[in-house]
């Protein structure tokens, strides 16, 4: 059955809301009007009366561990809970085992999507001190971008060398997305809270040893490194209100060299958080102060901040309840994400047009993906039904993280994905995965890079 149509829905797109209906043919959307009669006798007709149709959201980072680290999750289990979530288009990071820093190890971890990835997928090339040669090679048209750990490394993925930064920064056109924490500011913090507690150094700590002062340090080396060298840099993660004045919303989007990230958990929690959640709630850059959070928020909304992400990064719930010292730091989000900014939505904080152009449209801008992130005739038809009116909550029996775990067990969420597209395959449907379709790579309309 290769038709498709959606009907009644309020469908959010570039801005506005609009009640009608949606025709999707094969891996594309040909048709959207007020009223679309169904074709033939044997389309899908589903009726969307009192939902939002949305753009399938984009997150451009997450760690879903595959391959070396399949313990924690793979990319079959953690694209499938992304879907769930209404998430149809994925970034991964190169710090899996081995790491992605070559073409070949790169092009290793694509073929295992091709063959398990319920979303669209892509992946990033990985850094070091000692590959640029291999880095000039990544294809601009079908690679995502480049990835620089510029703190908070695993293994020798820790770009520390200044001649080797600036060389990268002025050789590629390609987008370069990093991690800002200073190494030397932790590390001289950790020491001091070593000796104090030893290992088990309460959590409460975390943000102070991955401080402020860190992240700022990193955050606004790497965009005055992009200014000076003309480089297309990214910014993940924000924590902290002091790195929102680095970002400007004077210029559109499409015309910003540089750009920033802010991910669920530092919208969502705070060091008030720690108390009850302990070391769940552990990420790089730390979970930080309620001014933090509220200067997040700030610049997500005037649009100093382009996107919302989730960091997804699971580890396995006995490695999280190590004492400080040994507990990884990261946690899975991908399937509760948009419910978490749907629930910000339902308390006034943000608009669902700007959790759209936050998760869908501006990924898709920002990394210049081809024909997604929109809801537009010939583009594919990533698409998610929200009900809005549907409260559930988080339980151990209705998370899909192969980890089992979530920072959010316990919270009722007021909406819920009830259907997912992938390229016009109805993926999703009210808790029901269609395992017999894959999603795709993606592409990048990059001519000039």
């Amino acid at each position: 059955m290769s038709l498709t149509l959606i009907k009644n829905a309020q469908i959010v797109n570039e801005g506005t809301i609009m009640e009608g209906d949606v025709l999707i043919d094969g891996e594309y959307i040909v048709d959207i009007d007020t009223s679309i009669s169904s074709k033939s006798s044997d389309t899908l007709v589903i009726d969307a009366e009192g939902k939002y149709l949305i753009p399938g959201a984009i997150d451009d980072q997450v760690h879903f561990r595959e391959p070396g680290l399949t313990q924690k999750a793979t990319i079959e289990t953690e694209s499938k809970a992304a879907v769930a979530g209404g998430i149809t288009s994925f970034i991964e990071m190169p710090n899996t085992v081995p790491q992605a820093t070559t073409q070949k190890l790169l092009e290793d971890k694509f073929e295992i999507a091709s063959k398990s990835s319920y979303a669209n997928y892509s992946f990033m090339f990985g850094g070091t001190n000692n590959n640029i040669e291999e880095l000039l090679k990544t294809n601009p048209s079908n690679v995502a971008g480049i990835k620089l750990f510029l703190g908070s490394s695993t293994g020798d993925m820790l770009v520390d060398d200044q001649e080797v930064l600036e060389k990268i920064f002025s050789s590629t056109k390609m987008l370069i997305a990093v991690h800002c924490e200073d190494e030397a500011t932790i590390k001289k913090n950790l020491e001091t809270y070593l000796n104090e507690y030893g290992d088990d150094i309460p959590i409460e700590m975390h943000p102070k040893i991955r401080s402020e002062e860190a992240c700022y340090l990193s955050s606004s080396k790497a965009i005055e490194l992009a200014k000076k060298t003309g480089a297309r840099l990214h910014v993940f993660h924000l924590s902290t209100a002091k790195e929102t004045a680095l970002f400007s919303n004077k210029i559109p989007l499409e015309k910003k060299q540089i750009t920033a990230e802010v991910c669920v958990h530092h919208l969502t929690f705070d060091d008030s958080n720690y108390k009850t959640k302990g070391t769940l709630i552990k990420w790089n850059p730390a979970v930080k102060t309620e001014n933090d959070k509220n200067g997040l928020w700030k610049a997500l909304l005037d649009d100093r901040i382009d996107v919302i992400a989730t960091d997804h990064a699971p580890h396995t719930l006995e490695e999280k309840q190590q004492v400080y010292s040994k507990a990884p730091s990261g946690g899975p989000l991908v399937q509760h994400a948009l419910p978490a900014m749907l629930k910000a939505y339902r308390q006034g904080k943000i608009a669902i047009e700007k959790i759209v152009e936050k998760m869908c449209h501006n990924p898709a801008k920002i990394f210049k993906i081809e024909k997604r992130g929109f809801i537009k005739k010939g583009y594919y038809a990533d698409l998610v039904l929200v009900d809005i009116a549907s409260p559930w909550t988080v339980k151990k029996d209705n998370i899909l993280y192969k980890c089992g775990w979530s920072p959010f067990e316990g919270t009722t969420f007021y909406s819920k994905i009830t259907h997912t597209f992938v390229n016009g395959n109805l993926m999703y449907n009210n808790g029901k995965f269609n395992d017999t379709i894959k999603g795709q790579r993606l592409l990048f309309n990059r001519t000039n890079e």
